[in-house]
């Protein structure tokens, strides 16, 4: 991949370039004068009425008698420039007790925050007919979820209709722009979020939607449209939700509700034993593949036939702890990989025979190997995300297989910029250098491998190491914050640079002059 300096990018610590800056509740109240202390009012000039007499006697002074005033001197202004709030490190910063973190909106070209019912801890983006590559707001936007309730009987599977998601307002904005449409896309209103439902009765782990090829328009109606849900209770289900899509979108639709709320199909494979691990794979409409583990370190495979839905009775087996994530190989139908709470990632071939792994890292991270993503453009690398808060590039070139000598392999690149476990990564989906990560620590961070660090550079603007604090590398491009407890980060398909993530307090869908 090519490789950009870092001064191609725009700085995303200084105090236009960090998402949030630092600013204090607790100033102080002016007091307020009581009317028994009341003075009289007092002459900011302290002018002087001059009698007739001083009239008389300067008008000696001068040739015609008229009165001269004193010169002043002009009023100098100050090249001072208003203070700008504290730019937010995380890091480095420590919010105060009387401390807010504020948007600095200058750096993000869309963002918006959305509350819900109930928390959810997964989602994933759906596929619409709206096109791809949009860029002209306002933006929509549909998403699949399912909820963590406090009971099992309030969960849901939940299709979300994000509307009017217009372009963020900029204080300041020194741009004088003529176009009509434009200043259409600014106009500062509200999001829509409208919603239909399927009952669920239990809290949902993770929750994925079929993949549909890029350019692929919806399916109609009269089609299916899958999503499948891992249930705490050990059962995975897969849902047609394609008319729920149909019913946000025209009104008066209406659609069997028993034939939606029961499932196309459910997954026993697994027992009793839950599981957050799960991946879809297609090779068109009619094939579809899905991959599901669990917290007893076991692998089931679910395939489509004409008749419909088929569960593989014979788990693949090489981990030795929970499976925390699975991922299919973009390029090669058979191949997909896993991690595990084993601190191992592991390479499969479905063909293989005693359905164990192929190849493997055995010690990818120091702790549990939490989330990976495949390179949809460059099919040799894998990120993975650490228990820890470390994030890794891999090679798999550079990867052995099983049974042979050699080095164990390293990564090509590493970084411990989060302070707490990974909850989630993903690669950009057309850009094979970029990426997204979520943590534990309520960070969401962009980053782009293609950044490289001119000799230089060093000691100056991202390179500097502030006062007590850690480096910044210059690939981070971006820090969003304002979420609590992060779970999910997804870039949207068919916007370019859209990110939304999920949180215990609800959504945020942004996207930022980085990206």
């Amino acid at each position: 991949m090519s490789k950009r300096t870092a001064t191609d990018l725009p700085n995303t610590t200084s105090s236009k370039g960090q998402a949030f800056s630092k600013v204090s509740t607790s100033g102080n109240k002016r007091e307020n004068a009581t009317n028994d202390e009341m003075g009289e009012f007092e002459d900011a000039w302290e002018d002087e009425i001059e009698s007739d007499e001083d009239v008389v006697d300067n008008a000696k002074d001068t040739e015609d008698g008229m009165d001269i005033d004193e010169v002043m001197p002009p009023i100098e202004e100050s090249d001072e420039l208003p203070s700008q709030p504290d730019v937010f490190l995380p890091g480095t910063h420590v919010l105060g007790k009387d401390e807010i973190l504020e948007a600095d909106d200058s750096v993000y070209i869309m963002r918006h925050s959305m509350n819900v019912n109930w928390p959810c801890l997964s989602f994933d983006v759906l596929r619409d007919n709206l096109g791809d590559e949009r860029q002209r707001y306002p933006a929509t936007a549909y998403l699949v979820a399912g909820t963590q309730a406090d009971t099992a009987k309030n969960n849901e599977i939940l299709v979300y209709k994000l509307s009017s998601l217009h372009r963020t307002q900029k204080d300041g904005d020194e741009s004088d722009s003529d176009d009509d449409e434009e200043d259409a896309d600014n106009l500062d209103e509200d999001a829509i979020l409208e919603y239909r439902s399927i009952p669920h009765m239990s809290g949902v782990n993770r929750i994925r939607a079929q993949p549909l090829p890029p350019s692929t328009p919806l399916p109609p109606v009269s089609q299916p449209y899958y999503t499948a849900s891992w249930a705490e209770t050990g059962k995975v289900h897969i849902w047609d939700v394609r008319p729920l899509i149909e019913s946000l979108d025209v009104p008066g639709y209406s659609f069997d509700k028993n034939r939606v709320n029961t499932p196309a199909f459910t997954i026993d494979s697994h027992g009793r034993a839950e599981g957050f691990a799960m991946d879809w794979a297609a090779s068109g409409p009619s094939s579809l593949r899905l991959l599901t583990g669990d917290i007893h370190s076991k692998i089931y495979l679910t395939t489509t036939m004409p008749s419909g839905f088929n569960a593989l009775s014979q788990p693949f087996l090489s981990h030795t702890s929970s499976i925390e994530d699975l991922q299919w190989s973009p390029t090669e139908p058979t191949f997909f990989a896993s991690c595990s709470a084993d601190q191992s990632i592991q390479i499969w071939d479905v063909r293989s025979k005693g359905r164990k792994s192929v190849a493997g890292i055995d010690s990818a991270h120091e702790s549990d190997v939490n989330v990976i993503s495949w390179n949809k453009s460059t099919s040799y690398l894998l990120l993975s995300g650490g228990d820890e808060g470390g994030i890794k590039v891999w090679d798999f070139r550079n990867v052995k297989k099983k049974g042979t000598a050699g080095p164990n392999p390293v990564p090509v690149a590493s970084f411990s910029w989060h302070k707490a476990p990974i909850t989630s990564i993903e690669w950009h989906p057309t850009e094979d250098s970029i990426f997204a990560a979520s943590g534990a620590d309520d960070q969401v961070t962009m980053w782009d491998l293609a950044v490289e660090q001119d000799d230089d550079e060093v000691g100056t603007g991202m390179a500097s190491t502030p006062a007590g604090g850690q480096d910044v590398p210059p690939q981070l491009l971006f820090v969003h914050q304002g979420q609590k407890d992060i779970k999910e980060v997804h870039w949207h398909p068919q916007i370019p640079g859209a990110v939304i993530s999920t949180a215990v307090d609800g959504f945020n869908i942004f996207k930022t002059i980085s990206v």
